[in-house]
């Protein structure tokens, strides 16, 4: 007889429980946040969950989030509308509300990721990157996200250790669970949103960058081993700027792409 399978970290701090019709509920454990705020992937995967037990469907392929407000530790509500449910694809949407406040709204499609079929073509080759081993620890490794996490990056990037940013706009590394776990469909939606902020490399480690939207497409399911990720910025325009990620599995595999729209505020001055 088989040994039974621990749930990762990860499976156990973004588990759902279906409540009603409709209706799933989870909590937002400690070990997530940036600063005081639940980190927005995070949040993301827990609405995906969500989605994933209520379709179906159980992959997501195209999901978009709109963050209303910011989360806190504790419990959430995750209401889910199914508004269509084809033989490839279910699109439906997700409504996050924790005290009775909405968080988060959620449009999403899913299908069956290993069942998809047809011609591929990347008019960019995956670039490449000395081995995982051979990264340093990479962005803020204070923050409490760090618990649950794993970051290296390409470069030691020097606006991390108090020097001035390269200016290039871009981040490039690994990334995985801090506890080893093999990444899922569902991880991808959290990993999406891991990376430190390239206007970090732009402007320095200053002020807050809070996601106002956030896309994942998912292309495929990730090979156990940490993530192949490059996150870069080519336009910050009063204050406004998108976020653009590429994520390779341990294979070589394009697995995700990502755009976000965040804000830069930068700290008043005195």
């Amino acid at each position: 007889m088989s040994e039974p399978v621990t749930p990762s970290q990860f499976a156990l701090e973004t588990a759902v429980q279906r409540r009603g019709e409709n209706l799933w509920t989870a909590e937002l454990h400690a070990g997530w946040r940036i600063g005081a705020v639940p980190n927005g992937g995070y949040v993301l995967a827990i609405a995906g969950r969500a989605l994933s037990e209520a379709l179906p469907h159980k992959d997501p392929l195209a999901v978009n989030a709109f963050y209303l407000a910011p989360t806190t530790l504790g419990p959430v509500e995750c209401r889910v509308e199914l508004l269509r449910a084809g033989g490839n694809t279910s699109h439906a949407s997700a409504r996050v509300y924790q005290d009775g406040e909405l968080k988060m709204v959620v449009t999403a499609a899913y299908t069956t990721l290993a069942r998809l079929q047809g011609p591929s073509w990347s008019g960019q080759a995956r670039p490449h990157f000395p081995a995982w081993e051979e990264c340093v620890s990479g962005g803020d490794s204070g923050l409490e996200f760090r618990q649950r996490v794993d970051i290296r990056l390409v470069e030691e990037a020097a606006v991390f250790r108090g020097g001035e940013p390269s200016g290039s706009g871009e981040f490039r590394g690994w990334v995985q669970h801090a506890d080893g776990a093999a990444p899922d469909a569902i991880a991808l939606l959290m990993f999406a949103d891991a990376f430190p902020p390239p206007v970090f490399d732009v402007l320095g480690v200053v002020g807050w960058v809070p996601t106002v939207e956030l896309t994942v497409q998912l292309r495929g399911l990730p090979a156990p081993g940490p993530l192949q990720a490059r996150l870069f910025s080519k336009h910050l325009t009063s204050g406004v700027i998108e976020e653009d990620g590429e994520y390779w599995d341990s294979t070589g595999n394009l697995v995700a792409i990502s755009r976000q729209t965040a804000k830069v505020r930068l700290p008043r001055a005195q």
